[in-house]
């Protein structure tokens, strides 16, 4: 089973005492932030900081995840060569986040310029929904983002509880992202205080077939965590699924009934997954 991404929290690269305490929480993931949170005149000194820190802080098994400024600013490209010298220096990075990717060619520009790391997607344009194929399918390209608020203003969409508006670009980029096997997280919910509007949020996303979500305060982990995981029903319905198939093999069937429905080979996949993404939450501790 892959790491778990169900909670994917964004620390601002520029503020020290978030990234120690960023060591403690019980996410899966850590977006290290350097372009929307951070000020232009510290895009510097959060630069230098960030890097400094993931050579030196210990994360343990959360995902270390950096989101540099786009190669049109003028940040990104000193942001992804810095990161590369870091990497080769030991800092502990697993992932470079690319931030409005609207095309290949965007992944391919930082490729070029920092080898033998992966590479995420921030999809938030317009453009980048409709090519969301041809970006999935990139050979370097390990996860996608949801970037709901810049696609939202792209659109020049209305908030509503349901996200319909979101609903088209959602769907391209999760179609895309099954199909070429790549992780894909949901985007933030910005009113952190309203645990019952993120748990709707969460429900939907997990509904959908989204990995996890994103998230803008330690606040939300809780709720996000357990929206994203298998319930004790999920587990043990897969369970009782598994054990009368493989009842029904040893039998000579090709099926088996649990709770009055069919179950099928198709069943049993999904089943294994879900048993596979709790032994793998388990392991993480949270």
């Amino acid at each position: 089973m892959a790491h778990p991404t169900r909670s994917v929290l964004y620390i601002p690269g520029s503020k020290e005492r978030a990234l120690e305490k960023a060591t403690g929480l019980a996410c899966d993931a850590i977006i290290f932030d350097l372009e929307d949170a951070v000020a232009i005149d510290e895009k510097a000194n959060a630069r230098a900081l960030l890097a400094k820190t993931l050579s030196e802080a210990d994360y343990g098994a959360r995902l270390k995840i950096v989101r540099v400024n786009g190669l049109d600013s003028a940040w990104g490209r000193e942001d992804v060569l810095a990161f590369a010298d870091a990497i080769r220096a030991g800092a502990k990075v697993d992932a470079i986040l690319i931030p409005k990717v609207s095309t290949p060619a965007d992944l391919d520009a930082v490729a070029d310029l920092i080898q033998g790391v992966p590479l995420w997607a921030m999809m938030e344009t317009a453009q980048g929904m409709l090519n969301a194929g041809a970006i999935a399918a990139h050979p370097r390209l390990e996860g996608m983002v949801m970037g709901t608020n810049d696609l939202a203003k792209e659109l020049g969409s209305r908030f509503r509880a349901d996200r319909l508006p979101m609903q088209a670009g959602l769907g391209l980029c999760l179609l895309a992202a099954k199909a070429h096997g790549k992780i894909i997280v949901d985007g933030v919910y910005n009113a952190f205080k309203d645990d019952e509007g993120l748990k709707v949020e969460c429900d939907q996303g997990r509904d959908m077939g989204f990995d996890g979500k994103t998230l803008i305060h330690p606040a939300q982990l809780a709720v996000c965590n357990a929206a994203f995981a298998p319930s004790d029903n999920e587990i043990d319905l897969a369970q009782r699924q598994i054990a009368a198939f493989e009842a029904a093999e040893a039998a000579g069937q090709g099926v088996a009934v649990v709770d009055g429905k069919i179950v099928e080979n198709l069943h049993i996949v999904t089943a294994r997954q879900v048993l596979a993404k709790a032994q793998a939450i388990a392991a993480l501790g949270s």
